[in-house]
């Protein structure tokens, strides 16, 4: 299984630059991107990572890591910029369309988006190539997923 043998080399600590990583980064980038990471979008980004196949055997220990690497991408002159090509050549082709919910699902998880949060996403769809059909029916699901009483 390839989530596994991508999980494996996470664990192992061998290199930067696997999925999980790239998945964690996207989720990491949106959240920050209102200045602020709310106690719901880190726990959303745990429930991610503890229940998707995809992480299998990833290493949730690494997420602070990861988490401070982008801040610090995000913190550069053209951080926004540098951080959206460094996903765009990180992410698979096949894995946009699971990035791209994966954002969604963070952006929800607090109840409410931001300006900047919408605007993230609107910047992370263009770049990494998700079609607007395809991602108005992952933002729909999001916002079913998230929906408060």
């Amino acid at each position: 299984m390839q989530a596994g043998r991508l999980g494996a080399a996470a664990a192992k600590g061998q290199g930067m630059g696997t999925l999980q990583e790239a998945l964690v980064e996207t989720m990491v980038l949106v959240s920050a991107a209102d200045g602020r990471m709310t106690d719901s979008e880190l726990r959303a980004m745990r429930d991610v990572v503890v229940g998707l196949p995809v992480f299998e055997g990833f290493d949730a220990a690494t997420m602070p890591s990861i988490a401070n690497r982008m801040v610090a991408i995000l913190e550069s002159e053209d951080g926004i910029e540098e951080a959206l090509d460094h996903l765009q050549q990180a992410i698979p082709p096949r894995w946009r369309e699971t990035a791209y919910a994966l954002a969604c699902d963070i952006v929800a998880a607090d109840g409410e988006a931001s300006q900047e949060e919408l605007r993230i996403l609107e910047m992370l769809r263009h770049q990494i190539g998700v079609d607007r059909l395809t991602a108005a029916a992952i933002e729909r699901g999001a916002r079913a997923r998230y929906t408060r009483s």
